[in-house]
């Protein structure tokens, strides 16, 4: 019963503080999507199928980074990432911009703002792993104790690992303190390889 009304107060939580960072947020937001447009060819969003709680999938948007052409896999598994990255790729992905369309998915309760980051459909290891530590029934996050560890740079036993960490031990505290250290990795683009 403690843990529903949680999970009742991160949701309400969650959809106040997206629907104010998207009013906040609409001009940086429309910006980003006219440079997306203007600096090369193909769709504004790009949409991948993530892994959401109790694994279903869903699709979760980012403005687009990479060229059309590349490869559905996550970006450490491509050979020379960034000769697939748009002209103003890296700079998104480094100030995370490219995550700013994930608001949807946090009004929509298919996100989190905190909780394990979703992984991409194919990426079964990690998947499974996450699946036999019950970090599955997390919701995932648009940040997560992972990645303010590491983010890129983990391997995912070590990823997972932070995953099991956050789901002991989570809480509205924890989840500020989280929040509050993205924020600090952004500014100084900690831990981002591409």
């Amino acid at each position: 019963m403690e843990e529903v009304r949680g999970m009742g107060l991160k949701r309400a939580v969650d959809f106040f503080l997206a629907l104010v960072a998207s009013v906040i947020l609409l001009v940086p937001i429309l910006v980003v999507a006219l440079s997306v447009r203007l600096t090369s060819p193909g769709p504004i969003l790009y949409w991948s199928k993530r892994i959401g709680r109790f694994n279903q999938i869903f699709l979760m948007p980012k403005f687009r980074s990479m060229r059309v052409d590349t490869p559905t896999v996550a970006t450490h598994l491509l050979e020379n990432p960034e000769r697939f990255l748009t002209p103003i790729g890296s700079f998104l992905r480094k100030s995370s911009l490219d995550e700013l369309p994930q608001l949807w998915c946090i009004l929509a309760g298919k996100m989190s703002f905190v909780g394990p980051r979703p992984a991409l459909y194919n990426q079964y290891d990690l998947i499974e792993l996450r699946t036999a530590h019950g970090v599955d029934k997390l919701l995932p996050g648009l940040t997560g104790w992972a990645q303010i560890n590491g983010r890129d740079e983990l391997p995912i036993p070590e990823k997972v690992k932070f995953d099991v960490e956050y789901l002991e031990r989570r809480s509205l505290g924890f989840d500020m303190r989280i929040l509050f250290l993205t924020a600090d990795k952004v500014v100084r683009r900690k831990g981002i390889r591409h």
